[in-house]
């Protein structure tokens, strides 16, 4: 296949995710939880999927013609925050006070984040938490805190948004790749798992989430403590 046809196959690609989010919020809107993350998890899967792609084929020059990041924003907005927002006030697990609090908090922070030129760093990583609103409100569905628990998990990583801290790019960030990778693809494993299961208590897949969750939430902090040897 023509080098310019490969590219415009990533731009369909990741413009698919488009079709999924609307697939996810066809599912949050009947409140079918377990079938708007695993909607969420594909959509995951393709946005994994399709930097390395664009990068291989380099769509920027073999076709220029769409703007790669911009729809990658898009689509992430949409999957990363617009829908697990929804998700996590429509359910009721923060309502009232905290719920509006909690979904204003998410979607408003996360729209300048995205928007901020700073994002990442030169390693390749993200400066600040990278609004994967996604990745924490299923961990939330599967681990059922209380609501203030919520609502402040939900402002710290707000503010952590725009502090000077790094997180790991589970793809880009070259060191440590060889950990992150496979965790990440651990990670994903998990949430398919436990959203099949609906979120079912006593899953092992509960303590597999919290703890690839943990690893990917202070992996870049940790690299930011320790330095590396080999610069």
């Amino acid at each position: 296949m023509d080098i310019r046809l490969k590219a415009l196959s990533v731009h369909l690609l990741t413009a698919s995710g488009a079709v999924l989010s609307m697939f996810a919020m066809l599912a949050a809107v009947e409140e079918k939880w377990s079938l708007m993350f695993l909607w969420l998890v594909v959509a995951l899967i393709v946005d994994g999927v399709d930097g390395p792609l664009a990068r291989r084929y380099d769509t920027p020059n073999n076709w220029p013609t769409y703007d790669g990041v911009l729809m990658d924003l898009i689509v992430d907005y949409l999957t990363y925050v617009f829908i697990p927002a929804y998700a996590l006030f429509k359910s009721g697990m923060v309502s009232g006070f905290t719920g509006w609090l909690a979904i204003i908090a998410i979607c408003y922070g996360s729209v300048i984040y995205f928007a901020d030129t700073r994002m990442k760093t030169k390693d390749k990583s993200f400066s600040g938490f990278p609004a994967c609103w996604n990745m924490v409100v299923l961990v939330l569905f599967a681990v059922a805190p209380s609501p203030w628990v919520i609502l402040l998990s939900v402002i710290f990583l707000t503010v952590a948004m725009f502090l000077n801290l790094k997180f790991v790019h589970p793809t880009r960030t070259k060191r440590w790749r060889t950990v992150t990778l496979p965790v990440s693809l651990a990670w994903v494993v998990f949430a398919g798992w436990a959203a099949w299961a609906n979120f079912a208590e006593g899953s092992l897949a509960h303590w597999g989430l919290v703890l690839t969750s943990l690893y990917l939430c202070l992996a870049g902090i940790v690299q930011q403590i320790v330095p590396d040897n080999r610069s």
